[in-house]
């Protein structure tokens, strides 16, 4: 048998990658450590200590301890770029214990040098006791805006580009957000690279609900981060030109058409029998000044659903009953089925299926900032509750990152723009409800924005309900991807929509 000789000294990487990891989460990978120290690809194992974190009295030559305040600040990124003599700097700065796969580190600096980009990123697999979950990540995009995009813990970065950015004129002292505007400066100048291959596994730390962290970015103790958040972003898109100045707008369009009321309640609905009868009612004790009606178009329901509607329409002639034809209808479908039926008022307000309207002035209050601020689109905040309407955390979603200067240029960030949602039904009827059954909200906000005036009502006008029910209850991570592609791609979208505009 022919002897296979190992020449790691020659390896085209080596001493490529100085590579940077909490202390606390180095200590949890014991294995991961020997191999780290043992790489030829590493010139430098960085153990990052945190503020009242003891030395854990590292020995081996190539590993030492880096004193640092935070994980997130651009001090953080100034040490590294001060430390770092090595053409890649690889970060891993969750709290997870790390599991490197076969020969992870050169996969990763083979892909930066073939494809010359900026940072690469892999799949992981998430360890669950025995279990290791597939845990893919999704490409980015000029619309992967959003801060909390995931590309997993695993990152590798060229050193040349920290550099740079802290370099850069419009570079800020961030507390929180370094790490984020750094990617958007890289994307300005590269390409941000999805290396499609399970490369190592995490075990992450014991860490809040999936609910909660759904809803973290809202909580009173990180607005002063999401603060820095959207400056990063704000910086970012004046940069690529799709920056849009306060408080220009299109005027609204005159609007001679006959309505057979002023609003219309939309409920789209499919195999929700549990729920509907109490949505229904809640639009039905809105107490306003106003001739509205309810529009419920049922999507085909299998369950009961359709029965329940049909009791509910012969106690009271407010209820409307629609049933396509078509069965490729998602939610948007079904809205855009609404908003074009003859039965459709001026102003078409969301209410969805599964929730609420909190009190009886929610309608009164939406058509009152329709003509107060002569708005295309309004939007309230809603409570999280349980299937018994029992608050939920964090509770009020009011979306204050909305602000009259700079919310139609933030929402460019954040996932969502809150609930109720309430459109001028002319306005909506010439944009069309994208036929989806996720993201079709997101869509209309940021095209009704990027024209139109929005208004915002920051108290609680809804009940959004969280049950094992939910559309988006218990996701696999490929649906999760899926969605937040859409959602991405969505961006994408907007952006260029944006910057023609800006270019005029």
């Amino acid at each position: 048998m022919p002897q296979i000789l190992m020449h790691m000294s020659i390896h085209p990487y080596a001493e490529s990658v100085s590579f940077f990891i909490p202390a606390a989460t180095l200590q949890a990978s014991s294995k991961t450590f020997v191999e780290l120290c043992q790489s030829p690809l590493v010139k430098h194992l960085f153990a990052l200590r945190l503020p009242g974190e003891e030395d854990a009295g590292y020995t081996l030559e190539k590993c030492s301890a880096l004193r640092v305040d935070s994980l997130t600040g651009t001090t953080f990124l100034k040490q590294v770029a001060e430390v770092c003599d090595t053409p890649y700097a690889m970060f891993f700065l969750r709290p997870a214990a790390l599991s490197l796969g076969y020969g992870v580190i050169a996969r990763m600096c083979s892909a930066a040098e073939n494809t010359q980009a900026r940072m690469v990123y892999a799949d992981h697999y998430v360890e669950n006791g025995p279990q290791h979950v597939a845990h893919p990540a999704i490409d980015y995009q000029e619309g992967s805006l959003r801060d909390d995009f995931d590309f997993g813990g695993l990152w590798l970065c060229r050193t040349e580009e920290i550099r740079a950015f802290l370099n850069d004129d419009a570079c800020r002292d961030y507390d929180y957000s370094a790490c984020y505007a750094l990617r958007l400066f890289m994307s300005r100048r590269g390409q941000l690279f999805h290396l499609n291959e399970y490369l190592y596994s995490e075990r992450p730390a014991p860490n809040i609900s999936k609910h909660e962290q759904h809803f973290l970015y809202q909580a009173a103790s990180q607005q002063t981060a999401q603060k820095e958040y959207e400056q990063a972003c704000t910086d970012h898109l004046r940069r690529i030109g799709a920056y849009l100045p306060e408080g220009v707008y299109e005027d609204l369009p005159e609007d001679n058409a006959t309505y057979p009321v002023e609003a219309s309640v939309i409920i789209p609905v499919k195999n929700r029998v549990r729920t509907i009868g109490d949505a229904i009612r809640s639009a039905l004790r809105q107490e306003a000044s106003i001739p509205y009606n309810i529009i419920v178009v049922d999507n085909h329901s299998t369950d009961g659903t359709s029965e329940a509607v049909r009791s509910i329409c012969m106690e009271n002639a407010k209820v409307r009953h629609l049933q396509p034809l078509r069965h490729d209808l998602g939610i948007g479908g079904c809205w855009d089925f609404a908003i074009r039926s003859a039965e459709c008022g001026r102003f078409a307000v969301q209410l969805d299926s599964d929730d609420l309207y909190s009190g009886p002035d929610t309608l009164e209050r939406i058509v009152s900032a329709f003509r107060k601020e002569e708005a295309a689109m309004v939007v309230g905040a809603y409570s999280v509750v349980d299937f018994q309407l029992r608050p939920l955390p964090p509770g009020l979603i009011a979306h204050k990152e909305w602000t009259a200067a700079n919310g139609r240029n933030n929402a460019l960030r954040i996932n969502g723009f809150g609930a109720p949602r309430a459109f001028r039904t002319q306005i909506l009827r010439a944009i069309g409800v994208p036929n989806t059954s996720y993201g079709e909200d997101y869509a209309l906000g940021l095209a009704f924005s990027r024209r139109f005036h929005v208004a915002r009502i920051y108290d609680e006008l809804y009940l959004c309900r969280r049950w094992d029910g939910n559309s988006d209850a218990a996701l696999t991570p490929e649906q999760v991807n899926r969605n937040n592609a859409y959602k991405d791609k969505l961006r994408t979208m907007e952006i260029a929509a944006r910057k023609i505009i800006r270019s005029k």
